[in-house]
């Protein structure tokens, strides 16, 4: 994808791909057990890139709420509804029994999440799920920032399969490839060292 200022207008509404490689005929809906709230911060909304976006498009029981935009504050309520966790390192992350109901992801940059996590005394107080190393695609979409990091999409996915929906994290990384391939068809053929 080109650098620099992206035109939304010659963009899908919904994946903001590009119409001739629109990746929604492609996300299928895929029920889960565990709802997810995903706080998205400002500066992702706009890029195409953004792989919580997709994660929304697919999962029956996911909702996106915009964080950091002008404007009044967002509702952060469902954060203090019980049963709920966030997707987040931490050394002491205990085993959850029973899984959470709700899992709360920070959709964006390492630097963006770890100032939401302080900045949000809600987020502050939810027990943490961490995903063990090692689950990240070969040539992603965008340098992560530290090492080991993934997309927004992958850690959903890794955290269905840890907590118990095997089939739902399948189903929902299998967007994730689909996007990879759309986002190296755009870089005019480049294939990904992955593939």
């Amino acid at each position: 994808m080109p650098r620099g200022p992206i035109d939304l207008s010659r963009r899908c509404a919904g994946c903001l791909f590009p119409p001739a490689e629109c990746l929604c005929p492609d996300i299928r809906r895929i029920p889960t057990r565990t709802r997810f709230l995903v706080l998205r911060h400002a500066s992702e909304v706009p890029r195409p890139t953004n792989s919580g976006r997709w994660a929304a498009l697919a999962l029956t029981r996911a909702r996106l709420v915009d964080y950091a935009m002008p404007g009044p504050a967002p509702d952060l309520s469902a954060l203090e509804e019980p049963g709920t966790a966030v997707l987040f390192p931490s050394p002491h992350a205990p085993r959850l029994v029973p899984p959470p109901r709700q899992v709360v992801v920070l959709d964006a940059t390492w630097s963006q999440a770890r100032r939401m996590i302080q900045r949000i005394p809600a987020l502050q107080a939810l027990p943490r799920i961490s995903l063990p190393s090692g689950t990240g695609v070969a040539e992603p979409m965008r340098r992560p920032t530290v090492a080991g990091g993934i997309s927004t999409l992958e850690a959903m996915a890794a955290a269905l399969v840890l907590l118990g929906e095997p089939e739902a994290g399948r189903a929902l990384a299998s967007v994730h490839g689909a996007a990879l391939e759309r986002f190296w068809r755009l870089r005019r053929g480049i294939a990904p060292r992955c593939a």
